[in-house]
């Protein structure tokens, strides 16, 4: 990934232009004071070539925190290998997965939970969790994301995690979401590294950074009703 600008960096003077960090327009861009985790687990974002949203979107936001973070845009790749450019066994990654599945319904005591293909929890979730050195997120609308999955065959191959956050998503009205334990990107790679590398700090970092864009986007664009989301 590309390194955020320092704190005191100037922004664009075109008003039209974007951040070349988030890609955001300069009134939205939080870029500045982002500051890089060394992290272990490495973050890995599939965003599909017509997710839209420019404006509220979190998946580069997300992936400028993390030494250890790619964005990639498209619709299907091989294999994992040819995204990371580097040998690597799928099994030892995790995909947060898109099924019908909540952690709150499989072991209601645990904010994320490894589940087998049928849905049910695997056994031994600690040392599940302990495997894992990567993390995929999949980035766009529900039906968006869902076409990623379909369209790479080799993410079967993956550990699946589901998420049970203790509150909804900080978008509010500002985004709907089709499910209660619906996460926008950034805070669901803030809840799931920060668990993993057992370092809080980080999922303080990214909510604030979301904080952010969130709070400049309400006051610079007018009331509205709820976006799409995913």
């Amino acid at each position: 990934m590309t390194e955020p600008p320092a704190a005191g960096a100037a922004s664009p003077a075109d008003p039209n232009a974007e951040c070349p960090y988030c890609r955001k327009p300069p009134a939205l861009c939080v870029c500045e004071g982002v500051a890089r985790i060394d992290n272990t687990v490495a973050l890995l974002i599939l965003q599909h070539p017509q997710e839209q949203d420019r404006e509220l979107g979190t998946a580069r936001l997300a992936a400028l925190h993390f030494k250890r973070a790619l964005v990639k845009i498209g619709l299907s790749w091989p294999s994992l290998t040819k995204i990371l450019g580097r040998s690597t066994d799928p099994q030892r990654w995790a995909i947060l997965y898109l099924g019908s599945v909540k952690a709150a319904a499989v072991l209601p005591d645990r904010d994320i939970v490894v589940v087998s293909k049928n849905g049910n929890a695997v056994d031994h979730q600690d040392s599940a969790l302990r495997e894992i050195e990567g993390i995929i997120l999949l980035d766009g609308t529900w039906s968006q994301a869902k076409a990623l999955w379909w369209r790479n065959a080799w993410m079967l191959k993956c550990k699946r995690v589901v998420l049970g956050p203790k509150r909804p998503s900080r978008y509010g009205r500002l985004r709907r979401e089709p499910r209660s334990d619906g996460l926008s990107t950034i805070e669901a790679a803030a809840m799931l590294l920060a668990r993993l590398e057992h370092k809080p700090e980080i999922e303080t970092a990214l909510h604030a950074t979301f904080e952010r864009l969130l709070a400049r986007y309400r006051a610079t664009r007018p009331a509205s009703g709820g976006r799409r989301g995913r």
